[in-house]
């Protein structure tokens, strides 16, 4: 494939055809999508390997044609039909594609006996065929007596004379000794051959029968063999159709496992996802035929892309790269890759113009070459071409208006185009286009060498002086180039130096501000998942209280159907208590929100602020300063920014039960004159359960000043009550020292 070797990547394919089970072209067939989904499903399964095989394309044709195949071809298929055995038991449901795709091979049972005939070197397996194994056993019989043979003759001392040496010589496939001259007094047996020295080759006589019966075996071995063979060939010939099927299935999982294998050897990664059209984008891509790359990472937005700037700068890798990465995920072939920030667009064709087609044999010049290329290109359709040093082998005023309006026909085409040139006429008379994307090679100016690095929306300066110099050529020399070029082109070069320099620097102020912008955005997203979560516990708090007060109310209205006081007493008791818990509780998670992060929004009249330990809400806004109506009523003045927004304060719980028995009953006052204490304290228990269940804030309770007795245990027992809040001597028209005033 020439694009391979165009694109340096004839050695990348050659380590990666290595990996097959058998040797075939790298690129696959059929559906590209299926296939990803079981190279992805693959990726987390640890399978054994496919066997090596023998291309079995001559076998089935022998087949087909009721041919008889040797028992090495037919243990190939063998190893087909193990291997997806082997596959059907080691993938399970959870890899649903892989699954499906390995139980839709129904194997046939009549196959899958052949399994069983075979051991793990091709041969046939004892007790399956007995006549053939008590052939064997003779042949390894007479192999033993052949051996025992030649050990008794060499220890003999009646021969050992005549030996020359103790080894046991291969001459013409026959097992013979060494023997001197007048061997024939010691043991009968035939001359093979004569050796250089004048020794000669001996086939003893007894070891000579022994081989003649071993010849005879295998004859009949062979026989046996032959017939094996053509009844296993009998049975592949009738399930032909499916050994067919199965052996281009072999080839696809073989791609797939061949690529899996050779990614998690390489350390690469698979560009999965291909989009249909759309911009190109390398995350940190290295091309494989460079031994240190600097991982590249770049964008092509538009649809015609042209690279300038320095010589030896990296415009023809960056090149090669792009197409390269293309071809190798149009395959599926693992490459050095971000592939989750890699987007690939799928291209009917990959075509590159970068090779000089010039030479005897092609009989055509340069450009004659590249032209022919080129009206063949442009016949085809959705396509990704790559021409490095466009401008290569003819005028370039002419080729610039000739390559421009080939890019303008191109244009118009479902096309990609990426090309190198120094073209500056070029480039400008098409920067003015929408479509067409600049890319520089630029240069370090204070280490005079190029930086192998790229800038967007700009033309490079090539810097062939600089590059000369730095290949060796004398600087007299360059000097005088300098002067014969001109000082009006010298500043243009200086202008786009200048130009490429004011891009570099606005580069890294956006690249400096996405990161600011990305900060911010990661401030605003946290902010608002504090607020959702604020705003998730203040309603789990409205749920929580509202169940306690309805429980509180339930109950407490059941309890208001008896007519025993002090059970009602108890219970409402009881209930003030939940409620004054609830109470805390919600104090207490109402200050945790505080505490919280607020969302910044601009403060209106109504909302409730906080400054410093007091709490208030907003009545007016002048300016600078807020009025404030504090919680105990006050109102003052403060600046804004001492102030920041709090949640609304908990509402305090009142319950409110109508009791019509209990109302009818109740007063404000009690009269305990002339009571005892114990008479006492059972009327203030009641007479203070009818006032909270009255709703009254204040109460009197009349007691005379007397000994002093009842007063003192008056004060003992509103001290102990939990309903009451206060109390304290009644004023004088009230009653004075003779009466308390108690506030609930």
């Amino acid at each position: 494939m020439q694009l391979l070797a165009e694109l340096d990547l004839e050695d990348f394919i050659a380590r990666f055809s290595t990996f097959f089970a058998r040797q075939k072209d790298f690129a696959f067939e059929g559906d590209r999508e299926s296939l990803s989904r079981f190279l992805q499903e693959l990726e987390s399964l640890q399978l054994k390997s496919p066997p090596p095989l023998n291309n079995l394309e001559n076998a089935l044709k022998h087949i087909q044609k009721f041919g008889t195949l040797h028992l090495e071809e037919i243990f190939e298929f063998v190893k087909v039909l193990r291997y997806f055995s082997y596959l059907k038991k080691a993938i399970l449901p959870e890899s649903k594609a892989l699954f499906a795709w390995i139980d839709s091979l129904k194997i046939p049972p009549n196959l899958l006996e052949l399994s069983e005939i075979f051991d793990e070197k091709a041969g046939l397996k004892e007790g399956i065929y007995p006549q053939l194994d008590s052939l064997k056993h003779a042949l390894a019989n007479i192999k033993t007596e052949i051996n025992s043979a030649f050990a008794r003759l060499k220890s003999s001392q009646k021969l050992a004379p005549y030996l020359v040496d103790s080894q046991i010589h291969l001459f013409n496939q026959n097992e013979c000794l060494l023997l001197k001259a007048g061997f024939q007094h010691a043991l009968s047996g035939n001359i093979i051959a004569r050796s250089s020295a004048g020794f000669f080759y001996v086939l003893p006589q007894n070891v000579s029968e022994l081989k003649a019966k071993q010849s005879a075996l295998n004859d009949k071995v062979q026989m046996l063999t032959y017939e094996v063979c053509t009844q296993l060939s009998a049975r592949l010939n009738k399930h032909f159709l499916f050994l067919r099927f199965i052996n281009k299935e072999f080839d696809k999982f073989d791609h797939l496992q061949a690529r899996l294998n050779f990614a998690r050897a390489h350390d690469l990664e698979f560009v999965y996802k291909l989009e249909s059209s759309g911009s190109l984008t390398l995350s940190e891509f290295c091309h494989p035929a460079l031994k240190n790359p600097k991982p590249l990472s770049i964008s092509f937005e538009k649809k015609i892309t042209l690279i300038t700037g320095v010589n030896a700068g990296g415009k023809t890798m960056l090149l090669k790269s792009l197409l390269s990465a293309c071809l190798l995920a149009k395959y599926l072939l693992p490459c050095k890759i971000n592939a989750h920030k890699s987007r690939l667009v799928a291209f009917k064709n990959i075509f590159a113009i970068i090779s000089d087609p010039q030479n005897s044999k092609n009989d055509i010049s340069t450009f004659a070459g590249r032209m022919l290329k080129f009206s063949k290109i442009l016949e085809q359709n959705h396509f990704l071409l790559g021409i490095d040093e466009i401008e290569l082998g003819t005028d370039s005023d002419e080729a610039a208006s000739l390559y421009k309006s080939l890019l303008e026909f191109l244009s118009t085409k479902d096309c990609r185009v990426i090309l190198t040139t120094h073209h500056k006429r070029l480039s400008a008379i098409m920067a003015h286009r929408s479509d067409v994307g600049l890319i520089a090679a630029l240069y370090d100016e204070k280490n005079s060498r190029p930086q192998f690095a790229f800038l967007q929306g700009s033309i490079g300066k090539s810097y062939a002086f600089e590059t000369a110099l730095r290949y060796g050529i004398p600087s007299n020399i360059i000097a005088q180039a300098r002067e014969f070029y001109g000082a009006d082109k010298e500043r243009l070069n200086d202008l786009i130096e200048r130009s490429s320099a004011l891009e570099l620097e606005l580069s890294a102020k956006i690249a400096e501000y996405d990161k600011k912008l990305a900060k911010l955005d990661s401030k605003l997203e946290a902010l608002k998942i504090q607020e959702q979560a604020r705003e998730s516990a203040l309603k789990e708090q409205e749920r929580a209280l509202q169940k306690t007060y309805q429980s509180a109310l339930n109950e407490l209205k059941s309890v208001m159907k008896e007519n025993d006081n002090k059970i009602i007493h108890k219970a409402l008791n009881s209930a003030h208590r939940t409620l004054q818990d609830s109470r805390q509780k919600m104090t207490k998670e109402a200050h945790k929100m505080q505490n919280l992060p607020q969302k910044s929004e601009p403060l209106k009249i109504g909302d409730f602020v906080k400054f410093g330990n007091t709490r208030g809400r907003i009545c007016a806004i002048e300016s600078k300063y807020l009025l404030l109506e504090t919680e105990d009523g006050k109102r003052v003045k403060v600046q804004a920014k001492n102030i920041h927004k709090t949640p609304k304060p908990a509402q305090n719980i009142k319950l409110s039960l109508e009791h019509s028995a209990m109302q009818k009953g109740a007063s404000p006052s009690l009269d305990l004159h002339g009571k005892r204490v114990e008479e006492a304290q059972e009327m203030m228990e009641e007479f203070l359960s009818n006032a909270l269940i009255a709703g009254f804030d204040e109460v009197l309770i009349t007691h005379g000043i007397g000994g002093g007795k009842l007063s003192v245990a008056v004060a003992e027992f509103l001290k102990q009550h939990p309903k009451v809040l206060s109390f304290s001597d009644a004023p004088p028209n009230m009653g004075g020292f003779g009466a308390k005033l108690v506030r609930l």
